[in-house]
């Protein structure tokens, strides 16, 4: 049985469904829901048990025997992502809980950090898991700094020789796109409002750049289609001889302008552009460029090729051209 939590959000229930394709095992969602639309993500899921948060220790307790896998995937709850209180809450205390349980019960643990430890990108983008190596780091949101934080908790926890899971995972996810990311307006891909702004006949706007480095649009993401990243997070699953941090991207940038052109291409219309200024509350945060360094990923062995930009943006189209558009 595998345990996820954050289950039925965009990158958990794409890992259940993935789970369930491969016939790996029962499936366990701990997640709230409320007046979300998110229990649509799940809706086609044969799944064992929906847990609330705050059950998931007694419930652990109660299958420790059982379970094959816990994979904490970011936020559980619904607390705005600008209290830090919460975020230290969830994303270092809860994590590290759920660290303990898999320690003592000697469960692998995979849970999702953030490609946003990487701040500005001006000291590259690779997935150093030392300790010399993550305090180099600086984030630029608290968000990330939650996840940079349990990041060097749990690296130093390893040079202290304490007790650990048997295999552990640390996902720093790029810009991740694909069905099952409706419900989050904030952070849901630019793939399907610009799909929304073709198909009514508006046009999208993309960012103007402040950066001289980089024009209009121009500002560049790995953009990785869902499909392979659960399909890198399953292969590190099946290999228990690996553990640490891992870069989840295809260590190749793209423009938005790319992304805009490949969606418009897609519905068969032709690409219009425009732009608009960056908005005040994002510009100290605002990254003009993320790349993957996935060599460590293929160092450890895992070689498929990535889906294309291009690929993985018509794959998705036709999920949101049909009638029902959830995985």
């Amino acid at each position: 049985m595998y345990v996820i939590t954050g289950g039925a959000g965009f990158l958990g229930s794409n890992l259940a469904a993935g789970i369930e394709e491969r016939g790996m095992g029962e499936i366990t969602v701990v997640d709230r829901f409320e007046k979300d639309n998110r229990w649509r993500n799940i809706a086609k899921r044969s799944l064992r048990e929906i847990v609330f948060p705050e059950n998931v220790f007694e419930y652990l307790d109660r299958h420790a025997g059982r379970i094959d896998a816990v994979l904490h995937i970011n936020y559980t709850g619904f607390d705005p992502e600008d209290n830090v209180d919460a975020l230290i809450d969830d994303r270092i205390h809860l994590t590290w809980r759920l660290w303990s349980w898999c320690a003592h019960h000697q469960v692998p643990f995979i849970y999702d950090s953030t490609a946003g430890v990487y701040g500005d990108g001006s000291l590259g983008f690779k997935d150093d898991d030392t300790a010399a190596g993550l305090a180099k780091l600086r984030p630029l949101s608290a968000a990330a700094w939650t996840k940079l934080f349990l990041d060097r908790k749990i690296i130093d926890t390893i040079n202290r020789g304490e007790n650990t899971p048997p295999q552990w995972i640390g996902l720093r996810c790029f810009n991740l796109y694909g069905p099952n990311e409706y419900h989050s307006t904030r952070h849901q891909s630019v793939v399907p409002r610009i799909f929304n702004a073709a198909k009514n006949g508006k046009l999208f706007p993309l960012f103007k750049s402040e950066n001289p480095a980089y024009k209009d649009g121009e500002q560049m993401r790995d953009f990785m289609w869902i499909d392979d990243t659960v399909d890198v997070i399953l292969w590190l699953l099946q290999h228990p001889e690996i553990s640490g941090l891992f870069n989840i991207g295809t260590g190749q940038a793209r423009t938005y302008a790319d992304v805009l052109r490949a969606v418009y291409t897609a519905v068969g219309e032709k690409p219009e552009m425009d732009f608009m200024d960056l908005p005040a509350e994002i510009k100290g945060q605002y990254q003009y460029f993320t790349q993957a360094d996935i060599q460590k990923l293929r160092s450890a062995g895992y070689t498929k090729p990535f889906t294309s930009l291009e690929e993985g943006v018509a794959k998705y189209v036709k999920y949101l051209e049909s009638d029902d558009p959830y995985r």
